[in-house]
């Protein structure tokens, strides 16, 4: 599996190492306008290898990227502190124009993921930028923010949190619907796994829960400036589910029908081999279908701007 991974920043880099480490992919290649910076990373993170497995790695402009399977496109400018995603927009769709050129000329045939902020509407712009079919064209959406929130679900019932199932929806942002209506402890539901476990899901869990997702990237970025570490890890869940045809169900943003409007943003969806297939509909509660129309307009009005 050859990857190639646009944009060597913080997420970019984090993604790579994330490739190494979790043995996604075969061939990773790095592209950034500041060659230096991806040649550092390449061989820094090369030096990690022996401790997971034998992986290509390499700097390079875009003609090295031609033969690549993935393209994850981490590109774009950095989320300042007290800055929200959408408001990245403008600065990034500029940044992209060129990149895409570049990518559709040198691997026509790659899955392309998009990571950068804010990611909905750029997976958007992505896929009007390339002119590809609609299943190789899709954002990491709420990927990162589900983990979040089985994360805190799992710290609450002491579980693991890779035995916590459940999704959030919609736009990865502020107007994100965390679906509790989705979530289960190996196919036990929340609220009954909680009762048993002495650990009542009551109304304050919920909330703290809520706020601990949605305001956990405007934390880390007060404390360190940025997030890389989890969004890394889930670029590189994306892949191997790629590489191997897990035919996995994963929360990715792309374009979808919601309350009559349009928008790309996460619902879950099949991923395989050759991309991803139509968003499915889960079970959710009155309160959080309206929850979902809602981002479905805040991410409209945004995907408006861009004409």
């Amino acid at each position: 599996m050859k990857v190639a991974v646009i944009g060597t920043g913080m997420v970019g880099a984090h993604a790579a190492y994330a490739l190494v480490l979790l043995r996604s992919a075969s061939d990773i290649v790095l592209v950034d306008q500041n060659h230096g910076l991806a040649q550092a990373h390449a061989e820094d993170i090369r030096h990690a290898t022996p401790y997971s497995a034998p992986v290509h790695i390499q700097a390079g402009d875009f003609p090295a990227i031609a033969g690549s399977d993935v393209v994850l496109l981490c590109c774009g400018v950095a989320q300042k502190p007290g800055e929200d995603r959408l408001s990245l927009l403008e600065r990034n769709v500029a940044v992209f124009r060129a990149v895409i050129a570049e990518v559709v000329r040198h691997a026509p045939g790659a899955i392309l993921v998009v990571a950068s902020n804010p990611v909905d509407v750029m997976t958007a712009a992505v896929r009007r930028l390339s002119g590809l079919p609609e299943g190789r064209v899709f954002g990491s959406g709420t990927m990162l923010d589900s983990a979040r929130f089985r994360t805190l679900v799992a710290e609450h019932l002491d579980v693991s949190p890779l035995s916590v199932h459940g999704y959030v929806l919609g736009e990865h942002g502020d107007s994100e619907v965390l679906a509790w209506s989705t979530v289960a402890i190996s196919s036990i539901p929340l609220a009954s796994f909680a009762e048993q476990r002495g650990r009542p899901a009551d109304q304050a869990m919920r909330a703290r829960i809520d706020t601990g997702v949605r305001r956990a990237a405007y934390q880390i970025i007060a404390g360190k400036g940025y997030t890389a570490h989890g969004i890394g890890a889930a670029l590189a869940r994306i892949v191997r589910v790629i590489r191997d045809d897990e035919r996995a169900v994963l929360p990715l943003s792309a374009p979808c029908t919601i309350a009559g409007r349009e928008i790309c943003l996460s619902l879950p969806r099949v991923l395989g081999q050759g991309g991803i297939g139509p968003a499915l509909q889960p079970s959710l509660n009155a309160e959080e279908i309206a929850a979902l129309a809602t981002s479905a307009e805040v991410l409209a009005s945004v995907a408006a701007r861009l004409g």
